[in-house]
């Protein structure tokens, strides 16, 4: 049987959400096992034993939040070469922008040669003030339905063998 993997990291709840509706869309397609997995207990065997990946994390201070960045450092070298042409989708959760964010999610990706098989869905929170920023987020039902839709096709593509 097929995995897929959902990494996330998440501090104020958001990407927690986001990451869950996306795995909830994956578990709609029976040939494939989907492990949901925060980033900081996640390692290099579980990424080279499945067969695509879901990336969700919030943009910190225009950047990858550490924990996530941490996931990566860890599992980079471990996985490269050793990747090539798996599936993946982002998850982004940010206050105002995300593309830093998902720069960084670029070059790493690239780095392993995924293929990214949808645009990254990147939601806004417009937090901008301390106690915005650190407050729990209620992420809306219609992003979390784009999440789940997102796991749904990652997970149906894979069992289908598509990519």
């Amino acid at each position: 049987m097929k995995t897929l993997l959902v990494v996330y990291h998440s501090v104020t709840d958001g990407t927690r959400q986001m990451a869950e509706a996306a795995a909830a869309g994956a578990t709609t397609e029976p040939a494939i096992t989907t492990v949901l997995k925060r980033a900081q207990d996640t390692h290099p065997e579980e990424v080279l034993t499945a067969g695509a990946y879901i990336f969700a994390f919030p943009e910190n201070l225009a950047a990858m939040s550490g924990l996530m960045k941490d996931f990566f450092d860890r599992c980079y070298y471990p996985c490269l070469d050793r990747l090539n042409a798996r599936p993946f989708a982002a998850l982004i959760c940010a206050g105002s922008d995300g593309q830093n964010a998902l720069r960084q999610l670029t070059r790493i990706t690239t780095g392993w040669r995924l293929k990214q098989i949808a645009d990254p869905i990147i939601i806004l929170t417009y937090a901008q003030t301390p106690e915005a920023i650190l407050a729990r987020k209620t992420i809306p039902s219609a992003d979390l339905s784009r999440c789940h839709e997102t796991g749904a096709a990652l997970a149906s593509g894979l069992a289908l063998g598509v990519f």
